[in-house]
């Protein structure tokens, strides 16, 4: 795991300590790999070129150095030259110059593209239980306003980098060839503005960071505030509601303006730097024409080179220091797709025909609040059962559970034969469905959310569609209809009957149900119920309000919980016979 400390902590002798450098974590590398991959021969082409282009001010200094000492030797063919050699240099400047902004804009956007992909599908790898407990905020800064300050600041100026510090090569290298005395004055000259550019450099890397942390936190604000819109509404809350993203807005434009005002103070400094280093380099080169050192060409040559030398030295600092932010936001995504990522390479689910076993299993969200309390039964392959009980008795939990969503439970857990909590997700994933209560779709059309935008034959659709009840919806609007943002062309019955045929498209081996029917009409949630409990070859666990006795007298059997234990099991008949809890529930129902 990556660690990024950015302020600088103290010891016990009061001294600062430096923070430690980040670790290179699978994650990190393979998110810096993203940048290249498919990308390096634009990358290679991108760099080439930059060398080549970084070479024009160099040759742009020499034409104009030597058409004055033509002039000054009144000479027509060093002029004749210099001419010739203005006439190659544009066209060519302008080819070069031209492909490599081409082929830079291709390299920068492909691979920040990359990243973004590489990035989600890493997310995509995480598991339910990993997901779930994780702020989805920090998900949506990173691959947005992050994403944005990485290709700038990383892909940009990596190649930016490289122009800057050829330029710089470039021109050093003309000047060491001309006057090595003059040069080494004018690197003397150029110290102060490196010096005091670098020092300024590590600051904008903390502020780039704090930025960030920022820009997080106030899209997890606006993503409550736009979630919670009609609750905000219905409470007149919209007073507190503006305090809020007033506060959240309040911050990260402060720490932008942060940000800004620091990065303009490092250019003026090294604006006004590069001012006083060209000043001094013409000053002292008249000198040394009027004592016959250098020729007067040689002087203007000097002051135009100075420009390669002063730019690269004033951008250079911030270049590397908006890197050095930029890989820190890369790291900082890396961390969290890295935490708990471990959700494959268990031990892989093969068969269920053991069915499901949980063995004196507890579990509770909060230390010392149970919510499962030394629970134990097995679910036999291909039946079907129904969990009942009052709300707050476990029976989400257990469906959870089942799911993978924690693997911090007491006692045992064992989905066809495989302890969960050392079980390979993918393989969970593939053998068990769930349908719950509250249902989330895809702003697509409805044959895309039952199918999960994957291929299935027509026949295996329409039996899904038959199954659920979304005949009449599919006659009336089409399978190519838009659901909206979650669903909200839909009604909520409807919503629900293709979160049903989602789960059945699938022909997973057990069906997890979690009060599915609730959104539903009596007509069709005993439609659908019916399906359910006709699934043949499926284990199938449902989380059931619905106390009718048609339908629980199909369950091969009912369990009753109560505080998150087993309070009773058996079929209707033998628990209304039995006059325990069940019957109690039942007929108060």
């Amino acid at each position: 795991m990556e660690t990024k400390a950015i302020n600088k902590p103290a010891d016990k002798t009061g001294k600062k300590v430096k923070p430690p450098k980040p670790v290179k974590s699978a994650a990190s590398r393979k998110l810096f790999a993203a940048f290249y991959e498919r990308n390096r021969l634009s990358f290679m082409l991108a760099l080439i070129l930059a060398a080549l282009s970084s070479a024009d001010n160099s040759v742009v200094s020499w034409i104009l150095g030597s058409v004055i000492d033509a002039i000054g030797a009144s000479s027509r063919s060093d002029l004749s030259r210099a001419a010739i050699a203005t006439a190659i240099f544009l066209p060519a400047y302008l080819i070069v110059d031209s492909l490599f902004a081409v082929i830079k804009s291709r390299f920068v956007h492909k691979g920040i593209a990359q990243y973004k992909t590489a990035a989600f599908s890493m997310l995509c790898g995480k598991g339910i239980g990993a997901f779930s407990h994780e702020n989805t905020g920090g998900y949506l800064s990173a691959l947005t306003n992050d994403a944005a300050a990485i290709e700038e600041n990383y892909l940009n100026r990596t190649v930016s980098l490289v122009f800057n510090v050829l330029r710089f090569a470039f021109a050093l290298g003309m000047m060491l060839y001309y006057s090595p005395l003059m040069t080494l004055i004018v690197i003397g000259l150029c110290l102060f503005p490196i010096i005091a550019t670098l020092a300024m450099g590590c600051g904008l890397t903390k502020r780039e960071k704090t930025v960030s942390d920022k820009n997080e936190a106030f899209t997890s604000r606006v993503k409550d505030l736009l979630g919670g819109f009609s609750v905000i509404k219905a409470f007149k809350a919209e007073k507190q509601a503006n305090a809020l993203f007033s506060g959240e807005n309040a911050d990260v434009e402060e720490s932008k303006r942060s940000r800004r005002t620091y990065s303009g103070i490092l250019n003026s400094i090294s604006g006004v730097s590069g001012g006083v280093v060209q000043f001094g380099i013409f000053i002292i080169g008249a000198i040394f024409a009027i004592n016959g050192r250098i020729t007067a060409g040689t002087v203007i040559l000097f002051v135009n080179l100075c420009n390669c030398l002063i730019g690269p030295i004033s951008v250079l600092p911030e270049i590397i220091a908006g890197r050095g932010a930029a890989k820190a936001l890369v790291y900082k995504l890396a961390d969290k797709l890295e935490d708990n990522q471990a959700e494959a390479g268990g031990k892989v689910i093969k068969s269920l025909e053991s069915g499901i076993e949980v063995k004196e299993l507890g579990f509770g969200y909060e230390e010392g609040k149970s919510v499962l309390n030394n629970l134990s039964y097995r679910f036999a392959a291909g039946k079907k059962y129904a969990l009942v009980g009052f709300s707050g008795s476990g029976k989400t939990t257990l469906l959870n559970l089942m799911m993978g969503a924690y693997a911090d439970y007491s006692g045992s857990l064992k989905v066809g034969g495989v302890e969960l909590k050392n079980a390979d997700m993918n393989s969970l994933y593939e053998s068990v469905s769930l349908i719950n209560q509250s249902v989330f779709l895809f702003d697509d059309t409805i044959r895309n959310n039952i199918t999960m935008f994957s291929e299935f034959p027509k026949e295996a659709v329409d039996s899904a569609i038959r199954r659920a009840g979304l005949e009449k919806v599919i006659a009336e609007r089409g399978e190519s209809y838009l659901c909206g943002e979650n669903g909200v062309n839909l009604s909520g019955g409807e919503r629900q009957r293709i979160s049903i045929a989602r789960a059945l498209i699938k022909n997973a081996s057990v069906l997890l149900v979690d009060e599915a029917t609730s959104a539903l009409d009596n007509e069709t949630a005993s439609l659908v119920s019916n399906e359910i409990l006709k699934l043949d070859g499926i284990t199938g666990i449902v989380v059931t309000h619905r106390l009718e006795a048609s339908l629980l007298k199909k369950y091969d059997a009912i369990l009753m919980l109560k505080n998150g234990s087993l309070a009773e099991v058996g079929s209707f008949d033998e628990l209304m016979e039995k006059k325990g809890q069940f019957y109690s529930l039942f007929t108060v129902q």
